[in-house]
């Protein structure tokens, strides 16, 4: 049981301490409008950064609900009183979200009741006046006539044509003209709700509006941009024309920012770039690669020239000359989805992390520095995702891909999976006169593995990947490859101590006992659905972990028993840690880490704030991988004060 000092240990617990890879998804921007170096950015992942320089440096508001998937798309600086702070959210997957509001410039953060639930797209205030406040919503479109406190519903309830709404904008002199983009098309009120009308002709039916900007000093001049293109009105948005110049290809236009200082200066953030236009859009220019998916700009109004992007995976991109050129600016932010981590058993101060959704942005990042700062070394990956990063005794590093296994040579990342299967075929020939058997081995045309690696075992004589096509085995330290030697598909999990190797899908289970030349089918635990962490230990123990909890056998899969007392499930990774010489086991449920003593089943934990898909130790330190904020660490050493143990 556990024991009674555990939760208000746990409460003393110190968060550990996130140190990178930086960059990831940044999703919007919002400044103070007495301090423009004071910038708000919003993420995927329920997380509002601030800056107090520009966007040099960033650190971390509070989190945001108890989600780790809300969207941040829209955040609104109170324009009368730049301390209160109102964010718009939306979930993943998921057709909910809120406002949330801080009074105390982001330091704590409170739900709006009346808008709970609601999958916020879009939020702005009224320029004139501040207590009016207008959010769009995948139901409808919702206002707020103070400041926040209670909402209403002005749009028509159920309207099958006014919801899905990604955009808004308010007439900077009279709040009442609204202007809302749907995922369908454009719509306009001028008596706050009460009548709307389509303001579609000139526009490319079924067009998504992403964003609508009105200028300031010419409220009828109307800028919106759809999957269709950009368009542009002079006429409240009673007539659109096409605005020329951009190529097809980046017609997904997700934000449009003008330039504070010249109106004509109109940025435009597309799905391949930012464009920029000199002469309120007559002419566009490319500023950046296409490679680059941009979802909010930010120009400073005390110094035009200072341009920050929020993009896709590289984070925040800043520019000091108007967008001719940009550079990463993503201190002290990390959003990167870390599946892969490997502490570096020749050097412990290097760490390896392996990341995916970020393409050429990401693949694996290194640090010599444990974690104080990391350099992306992804050449020779091509963008490929990584999902398992090994060494072998000699103290190479493997990275298991989403195309295949590779090897760091110390520069680049080169292919590292040929497959040479040897088949033995019976001949008969001659000798004296006499026909005689004999048995010649015939090897097959070489290939690669190609599919998706998701677990390598390195570490000993023979090899193993778990692959999606199945187990490949190499005893050539991968040299070459044969197989697959268990070949039915999605195979995830592969572990090797000795001659046990011990291999897994979601349901079902082999083990060899001759280091991989024979199989058998062993049974799941009774209690547990599908295998989400697999491993085995000196001792040849099997371990298994699954959303029921953690399981043990102690006779190579014969009978199973369930870790009594863990107080969380989910568990989502199991490891033997060689430095701890224990089982470390992380829940996707929990901020909770266990390390269990492989013979009494006793544990030890630790708190690390964060939810983690995997932890090792190194240094006397533990190192883990977050779900979604990058490699943490722990901020104090292995066995101090506030650990607690169970049975």
């Amino acid at each position: 049981m556990l024991q009674p000092s555990f939760q208000a240990a746990r409460a003393a617990t110190v968060p550990w301490i996130a140190v990178g890879p930086e960059g990831g998804d940044a999703r919007s921007f919002a400044y103070d409008p007495k301090n423009s170096s004071h910038i708000y950015m919003g993420t995927t992942s329920s997380w509002v950064y601030e800056s107090t320089d520009g966007g040099t440096k960033w650190q971390r508001l509070p989190h945001l609900g108890k989600v780790d998937d809300l969207v941040v798309d829209n955040i609104v600086v109170d324009s009368a009183n730049p301390k209160t702070i109102y964010a718009g959210v939306w979930q993943l997957d998921r057709n909910s979200g809120g406002v949330f509001i801080s009074h105390d410039a982001g330091k704590t953060w409170a739900t709006i009741p009346d808008m709970d639930g609601q999958s916020v797209r879009a939020l702005s205030q009224a320029p004139s006046n501040s207590n009016i406040l207008v959010a769009g919503t995948i139901a409808g479109i919702y206002q707020s006539s103070d400041a926040g406190v209670h909402w209403k519903e002005i749009s028509p309830p159920g309207s099958g044509e006014i919801h899905k709404v990604e955009s808004i904008a308010i007439d900077p002199g009279d709040p009442k003209t609204i202007y809302a983009g749907t995922w369908h098309l454009p719509w306009k009120t001028t008596d706050g709700g009460a009548n709307w009308h389509n303001i579609k002709q000139g526009l490319i039916d079924d067009s998504d509006v992403f964003s609508i900007i009105i200028d300031p000093q010419m409220p009828s001049l109307i800028y919106a941009s759809a999957c269709s293109g950009i368009y542009q009105s002079e006429t409240g948005g009673e007539l659109f024309r096409k605005i020329q110049g951009i190529p097809s290809t980046a017609r997904r236009t997700r934000v449009l920012q003008q330039d504070p200082s010249n109106h004509k200066i109109v940025y435009a953030g597309t799905t391949e770039g930012l464009y920029k236009t000199l002469d309120g859009g007559t002419n566009w220019s490319r500023m950046t690669g296409p490679d680059v998916i941009i979802n909010d700009v930010y120009v400073d109004p005390k110094n035009p020239q200072h341009v920050l992007l929020a993009t896709d995976r590289s984070g925040v991109l800043a520019s000091q000359d108007s967008g001719a050129t940009f550079q990463a600016s993503n201190g002290g932010f990390s959003q990167r989805q870390v599946t892969a981590f490997l502490a570096d058993s020749k050097n412990n101060e290097t760490l390896y992390a392996g990341v995916v959704n970020d393409k050429s942005y990401g693949g694996v990042f290194v640090s010599q520095n444990r974690g104080t700062s990391w350099k992306q070394q992804s050449a020779g990956l091509d963008g490929r995702d990584v999902f398992d990063l090994a060494q072998s005794s000699d103290g190479s590093v493997y990275a298991g891909t989403s195309h295949g296994i590779f090897h760091w040579d110390g520069s680049t990342w080169q292919a590292h999976g040929k497959v040479v299967n040897t088949t033995e075929k019976v001949t008969y020939v001659k000798v004296r006169g006499k026909r005689v058997k004999k048995t010649v081995s015939e090897s097959s045309k070489p290939t690669t593995i190609d599919s998706q690696v998701t677990d390598l075992s390195v570490d000993g004589p023979v090899w193993f990947a778990a692959t999606a096509e199945g187990v490949y085995r190499s005893t050539t330290n991968g040299t070459t490859w044969s197989g697959p030697i268990l070949n039915d598909p999605d195979y995830r999990f592969v572990d090797a101590h000795g001659p046990i190797v011990f291999a897994g899908r979601r349901s079902d289970l082999r083990l060899s006992e001759d280091s991989g030349i024979t199989w058998k089918q062993i049974p799941l635990p009774a209690k547990l659905t599908l295998v989400r962490a697999l491993a085995t230990d000196p001792n040849g123990t099997l371990w298994l972990g699954g959303l029921q909890g953690a399981f043990y056998s102690n006779d190579r899969g014969a009978t199973w028993q369930q870790v009594a007392n863990l107080p969380m499930g989910n568990i989502n990774h199991i490891d033997y840690d060689a430095g701890l010489q224990k089982i470390i086991l992380t829940s996707s449920d929990s901020t909770l880490v266990f390390a269990m003593n492989a013979d009494n089943k006793s544990w030890k934990w630790w708190d690390a704030g964060w939810k983690v898909r995997m932890v090792h130790s190194i240094g006397g330190r533990l190192i883990g991988a977050s779900l979604y904020d990058g490699v943490v660490v722990e901020p104090v050493t292995i066995g101090s004060p506030g650990s607690a143990q169970g049975n």
